[in-house]
């Protein structure tokens, strides 16, 4: 491995420097909850779009994508393509509604129409998704560094981990923003050369990429076997939809920029910028994988687990200079990324549980809570990615979707109970909840094994009652369960009094009305 030049040190120290400086210069701004979490509403929806495709993006869709066209097809990328029909379908009525019925936290709405019971599940549902997530960020981007300069994983995890608290800490929501406006640039500028150096760096071009890429089944989107009970595209399309629904219905780092639009109209068409850039993105770090796979069929390659060899090439293969831009590309998203993260995560613990324990506080306790809760999550967020160090060679995106359908609990399923429905009652979805974490925690004990080699066996062996299906399908399933078993007990109550603006029917009614 070759070690980076001075000039690659100096300029990854110089977008460190840049993303403390935007917190910084921020500091003085964030003096209410209002500014800390929402940037008062101000923001242009240009900005926030960029910030979207941003905070989506990070080290995950530039090393984990990457890796997964290198030891595969382009199947995990259906989930992606799923989400744009998903936001098309539906965010004309989100953006209004949330902007209309909730203060900051999204789970407020969940509380509103089912009570307290949905608001802290779907909220804790939330917090153990992105702490997952987060960690797997952390996880990469160190993993990365270790592999381009030789150092330490867990002191890189340190440094940066210090540098997104700062950068959260000090400049709220809004300073996360701006800089995720100049690395979404940077990113995807540095991702469309490097995918041309790589076509261009096979002997015979692109064209002897896609040849090596499809006979060793490099290329599609297969298997397309219907079935739910191995990977499929059915199972990833089917997971895709619900993966829209509830990033952009329930999710608070998407719901959050919605509140930092000046109007209704900016945040829809900042959300439709963001999801539209992002495809592209995505497919063009998956192709990255592809190449490199076609690359090192023609080259040496070390022993390494799939989510490293972007990074063995960068640094191996790039000039020096062009490896610095690279790495302070991938620093800067992932900063980005982690810290609008932290940010949704105090407003979440302010707004969802430390004003629930503490109801008469004043806005600059509240505001000193969430600096609080930052700090919290940035340590909790160091602690799972050092976990991650053990994960083994399996691929960190597989574990990444896993992850997120086991916590995913149904969420979206009671967000479409709730916008649709108006029979639907908080007795009814209670019931939902309990049945759909009582068949996660049955799929889950008996289709995940433990221990290692030969003496790998299931936490919970029921013979041929075990959940033989896909683990990407108990997202789907606990959706599905808490639609189905939610309306159903919702009969054996009273019909709910309902406020028309948090149902469909009201916002169609008013878009009639003119």
């Amino acid at each position: 491995m070759n070690h980076l030049h001075i000039i690659d040190y100096c300029i990854i120290l110089l977008f460190l420097g840049i993303s403390v400086y935007f917190g910084l210069r921020f500091a003085g701004r964030q003096k209410s909850t209002d500014s800390y979490f929402r940037a008062k509403g101000k923001i242009p929806s240009w900005a926030i779009g960029m910030s979207i495709l941003s905070t989506l993006i990070s080290s995950i869709t530039f090393l984990a994508y990457p890796g997964q066209g290198f030891s595969s097809n382009w199947i995990l990328l259906v989930q992606g393509l799923m989400v744009p029909i998903v936001l098309l379908a539906m965010i004309w009525f989100i953006v209004p509604l949330y902007r209309k019925m909730i203060g900051l936290s999204t789970y407020e709405y969940f509380q509103k129409r089912f009570g307290l019971f949905a608001r802290y599940y779907s909220s804790l549902g939330f917090i153990l998704t992105h702490f997952s997530k987060m960690g797997t960020i952390l996880f990469l981007l160190s993993l990365a560094l270790a592999n381009m300069t030789g150092g330490n994983t867990f002191a890189i995890m340190i440094v940066i981990g210090s540098v997104l608290i700062l950068l959260a800490l000090l400049g709220g929501i809004e300073a996360v923003i701006w800089l995720d406006v100049i690395q979404g640039f940077m990113l995807f500028g540095c991702g469309i050369a490097c995918l041309l150096i790589i076509l261009f760096s096979v002997k015979g071009g692109p064209a002897e990429v896609w040849h090596i890429a499809s006979a060793n089944h490099r290329t599609g989107f297969g298997p397309y076997d219907f079935t739910f009970k191995k990977l499929t595209f059915f199972v990833m399309a089917i997971n895709g939809i619900f993966y829209g629904i509830q990033k952009y219905g329930t999710d608070q780092t998407i719901v959050q920029r919605y509140l930092t639009a000046k109007t209704d109209r900016s945040a829809i068409k900042a959300s439709l910028m963001g999801v539209f850039m992002l495809v592209p993105v995505w497919t063009l770090f998956m192709l990255i994988g592809t190449a490199l796979f076609a690359f090192y069929q023609q080259h040496t390659l070390p022993a390494m687990r799939p989510d490293a060899v972007f990074p063995y090439f960068i640094a191996n293969e790039l000039p020096e200079g062009v490896v610095g831009l690279i790495i302070a590309s991938l620093v800067s998203a992932a900063i980005c990324s982690l810290g609008a993260d932290l940010n949704c995560l105090a407003a979440v613990g302010v707004e969802d549980y430390y004003k629930k324990i503490y109801p008469a506080k004043s806005d600059a306790q509240y505001l000193k809570a969430g600096k609080w809760l930052v700090i919290v999550a940035g340590v909790g967020t160091l602690s799972i990615a050092a976990l991650y160090l053990s994960a083994g060679d399996e691929g960190v995106l597989g574990i990444v979707f896993n992850l997120y359908a086991i916590f995913s609990g149904g969420i979206a399923g009671i967000f479409l109970l709730g916008i649709f429905s108006s029979r639907a009652n908080r007795q009814g979805v209670t019931i939902g909840i309990i049945t759909c974490i009582l068949f996660t925690a049955y799929a889950f004990l008996t289709s995940t094994k433990i221990g290692t080699g030969a003496d790998k066996k299931l936490w919970l062996d029921l013979g041929a009652y075990n959940f033989t299906h896909h683990t990407l399908m108990l997202g789907v399933y606990s959706h599905l369960i808490v639609m189905v078993v939610g309306y159903i007990a919702s009969l054996f109550f009273p019909k709910p009094e309902l406020d028309s603006n948090l149902l469909f029917r009201g916002w169609r009614k008013r878009m009639e009305q003119g």
